[in-house]
């Protein structure tokens, strides 16, 4: 029997709970011995649910108790949570995570404290809720040498955009739609503003290139400035408006971002809608792969978390290596890469285009026919500096959208 203990029963790890309890019989044989929950840490009691014989209010009961030999964290958040997770790896616990903030900013630091102790630090579930990706990254896909990563990674902000583009509804009213229905929360600042997306392309990005990349480097950009009105040139256009979270090989550089972003049917990541979430990655041997599946929600993320519950099982005193050295990648200035950009403008195609070709070179123009004395373009390819350049010297921008198409 390996006992573990699961550190906070909210929405996750009530999910993890009840995985484990479902699926008991085929869970114990994939890892070849019993998984039996003997605690479960939270500062609340849960009067009638059964798991309230587990409960502890107290982290040294947990770590005090030798018997235990693998700790699930699903409190979230910063602290305790990595107070406690790296006691728990200094204590000879495997420990395994759902939490992205805990990953992208003291990754480097436990996966050291794992390696040393010859245990493991895991967090499949960190990235993509249910979707399996840090474990083919880290095993299926080492042949490959990855050279890009684009993936819709935040199921609120895919279920804002996919229902602004079937209504024609503003952003706020969506928003509030949203929390209504449990998809964002009270306060969706990570969400909206893209900092949850931008947490987990920085620990994919660390994984599929080696070096650790500080999600702090990674040029970051939400969709609080998407309109209904950028959602009718899309829809003219025959586009769909994602945010997008990248990371990509260019030359000998690399390059890091999460920005909303035009594409069309031609992307695999166009018809990816609602809470659901897809990541798509180039390899220069397998060429494309895609992984789509649930992006978040109790028991996918749940499903994930217990996933890695057996495999630090199977794997209780030998380290699984992860990709992921201490070296910093350091990223290219975001104003060398190179995009393609839809531009709303103020006045009309008649009166302003060839101003606009002069200054953008070949450019294509669109018109949506109830906006009046506006009009937009979708330029050439060209670096973000050398737009933000011709920019400065065009009068009567209303707003851009990075294009990719």
């Amino acid at each position: 029997m390996i006992n573990i203990a699961v550190l906070g029963y909210g929405t996750v790890g009530s999910g993890v709970v009840e995985v484990i309890n479902t699926n008991h019989d085929s869970i114990n044989k994939k890892a070849g011995e019993e998984i039996n929950i003997k605690y479960v840490l939270d500062l609340r009691d849960f009067p009638g649910d059964p798991v309230q014989e587990k409960i502890v209010h107290d982290f040294e009961t947990v770590i005090n108790d030798p018997e235990i030999k693998i700790i699930v964290e699903v409190l979230g958040g910063i602290e305790p949570a990595y107070s406690f997770v790296k006691r728990a790896l200094e204590s000879g616990r495997s420990v395994c995570t759902s939490n992205k903030e805990l990953v992208a900013k003291h990754g480097v630091e436990l996966l050291e404290i794992a390696r040393s102790k010859d245990i493991n630090f895991l967090f499949e579930a960190s990235c993509g809720g249910g979707i399996p990706i840090i474990r083919p990254l880290n095993s299926s896909l080492t042949a490959d040498e990855i050279d890009e990563i684009t993936g819709i990674l935040n199921g609120t902000t895919n279920y804002i955009m996919t229902k602004m583009s079937a209504d024609g509804s503003d952003f706020d009213e969506v928003l509030k739609d949203a929390q209504e229905k449990g998809y964002a929360e009270r306060n969706p600042e990570a969400d909206v503003e893209g900092y949850d997306a931008c947490r987990k392309i920085a620990i994919l990005s660390s994984l599929a290139f080696g070096r650790f990349v500080d999600y702090e480097d990674v040029y970051t950009e939400g969709i609080t400035k998407i309109t209904a009105d950028d959602i009718k040139y899309a829809k003219k256009m025959g586009t769909s408006i994602k945010l997008l979270a990248t990371s990509k090989k260019v030359g000998d550089g690399f390059y890091a971002m999460v920005s909303p972003v035009m594409i069309d049917g031609s992307n695999p990541l166009f018809s990816v809608n609602g809470v659901f979430n897809a990541i798509f990655v180039h390899g220069n041997v397998l060429g494309d792969a895609m992984f789509y599946g649930s992006g978040a929600g109790k028991l996918p993320t749940a499903s994930a978390v217990v996933a890695d519950v057996v495999d630090a099982a199977k794997h209780l005193n030998r380290n699984i290596m992860m990709n992921w050295s201490s070296k910093k990648l350091e990223l290219m200035d975001i104003s060398q890469v190179e995009e393609r950009f839809f531009v709303r403008m103020k006045g009309s195609v008649a009166a302003d285009g060839q101003k606009v070709k002069e200054l953008f070179g070949d450019a294509a123009f669109v018109e949506v026919d109830d906006l009046e004395g506006e009009f937009a373009f979708v330029t050439g390819v060209m670096t973000e500096a050398a737009y933000q350049e011709k920019a400065q010297h065009a009068d009567g921008i209303i707003s851009m959208i990075r294009a990719r198409f």
